[in-house]
This record gives structure tokens, C-alpha cells and sequence, in this order.
């Protein structure tokens, strides 16, 4: 592979050291020139060490950023943003680090927009039914049931609203103000889908088959799906009113 490519895979991390590893070789062998950028928030476990690794196996296609502290999946990903903006990559995705997203199903989110031609392309849990291995059906109904509740709420014809597997087009995250963005959980997937909605960009959902990690903790809480619940709902009322900035 060549050491230029125009796609970056954003990947948030917080003690991933089981996965890191092969989620970086897996990445890299799937069909396709894609660079990987991980945004690490000071793992104790030593994932950015781990990281560092990698980038002398992997020189100029693997990047790092290093945070001080555990600040929010939103944060991570707006750094991130903002990291491949600086560079000139064309296609931008957000991707988890403990196989609940299948590297191969990349090429389906690049296909999306690259050759099919849209802005966003997410990958869907939802847009056949549900497609989701190994998790307890407490979750699966919560997790369906607050895409269901956002949809609703938000009027975006979107079946899967929180997915975190997705493909940007630069132009979305250049018109979007990643400064104004309010939410730091599982909302922020949410408040991003909406901001690419009222812009009138082209979003489809690619059917994707989620598998719930094998390895390491979840990082879902409460406090997350609290968030993503009331803050919708206020999201929706501002953006009824002319000062609701995209």
C-alpha cells in the first residue's frame, strides 16, 4: 500500500490493548488504501504504548493522538475531525475498537459515498430488522428502542440514529461547526446525524451485522443513554428556532 491514501479511520480508544493490535492489522488487510488515526484518552492499560508500537510497523498509514484524560467519546472524535481536516483526506469514518464493526464492511461505507455518490454513509444495525450477535435482549430492545424514540422525535429518516460505524464525505464535517457540537456520550452520534440532516446532505444506511466485543469493557452507562434521551429532545426544540447553528 502507498503511504498516501484519501480515507481515515477515526478510532476512539480507552483500554483497548486485547483488541488494538489486531484491529490495526485487520484494517489494514481489508482491500483498500486506508489510513488509521487512534485518539487515545491516556489508557491505563498501556493502548498508546501499545500504539507506538504499531506506527514503526506501520510508518506515515498509523497516527496517534494522545489525551490527558478520559473526556468523551464526542471530544475524541472532534479531535479527530480536526486532525484529518488538517490533511487532505476525502473520506472520514468513525469506527469502534472492539470488533462490534467489521473492518470489511469498510469498503461497503466507502462504495457508499465514493462510487454511489452520498454524503454520509452509516453502518446500520437496524435498516433490515436488527442485526446484532451476543448482546443480552435488555440491550438490544434499548438500544432499537432509542433509535426508534430519536427518529421520532428528530423526523430523520434514519432506522439506525446512534450507529458509530460511519463513513463522512470531508464536505459534511467542513460544514458542520465541530466547536458548537454539545454532546459527549452516545449523543453525539445522534447530534451529528441531525446536523448532516438539516444541511440536506445525501445519508443512507448500509446493513451491517454488529457483534457485541469479546474483549475488554463496555463504556456504556446510564448517564450516556440519559443524555442521548433528554438532550434529543432539546436538540429538536432549538433547531425549531433560527439560532440552532449546524
Amino acid at each position: 500500500m502507498s503511504s498516501t491514501s484519501n480515507a481515515v479511520i477515526i478510532i476512539p480508544t480507552y483500554n483497548e490493548i486485547e483488541n488494538i493490535d489486531l484491529l490495526v492489522r485487520s484494517v489494514f488487510s481489508v482491500a483498500g488504501d486506508f489510513h488509521i488515526l487512534v485518539v487515545d484518552d491516556n489508557s491505563p492499560d498501556g493502548t498508546a504504548m501499545l500504539v507506538e508500537e504499531l506506527i514503526v510497523q506501520f510508518p506515515e498509514k498509523l497516527h496517534l493522538i494522545k489525551r490527558k484524560g478520559k473526556l468523551g467519546l464526542g471530544t475524541a472524535y472532534i479531535a479527530g475531525f480536526k486532525w484529518a481536516l488538517a490533511r487532505t483526506y476525502a473520506y472520514i469514518f468513525e469506527m469502534d475498537a472492539d470488533f462490534s464493526h467489521n473492518p470489511k464492511d469498510l469498503i461497503r461505507l466507502y462504495n457508499a459515498c465514493h462510487k454511489e455518490g452520498n454524503d454520509l454513509a452509516i453502518g446500520s444495525r437496524y435498516a433490515t430488522g436488527v442485526n446484532v450477535v451476543n448482546w443480552p435482549m435488555s440491550r438490544v430492545l434499548l438500544s432499537w428502542g432509542a433509535s426508534k424514540y430519536v427518529r421520532f422525535v428528530t423526523r430523520m429518516k434514519i432506522h439506525d440514529t446512534t450507529a458509530g460505524f460511519i463513513c463522512y464525505k470531508r464536505k459534511v464535517l467542513e460544514t458542520i461547526h465541530l466547536d458548537k457540537i454539545q454532546f459527549l456520550g452516545y449523543a453525539f452520534q445522534i447530534e451529528m446525524k441531525f446536523k448532516a440532516y438539516k444541511s440536506k446532505f445525501k445519508i443512507v444506511e448500509v446493513p451491517v451485522i454488529f457483534t457485541d466485543r469479546t474483549k475488554g469493557e463496555s463504556k456504556m452507562s446510564t448517564g450516556i443513554i440519559s443524555e442521548a434521551i433528554f438532550g434529543v429532545l432539546k436538540m429538536k426544540i432549538k433547531s425549531f428556532f433560527n439560532r440552532y447553528e449546524i
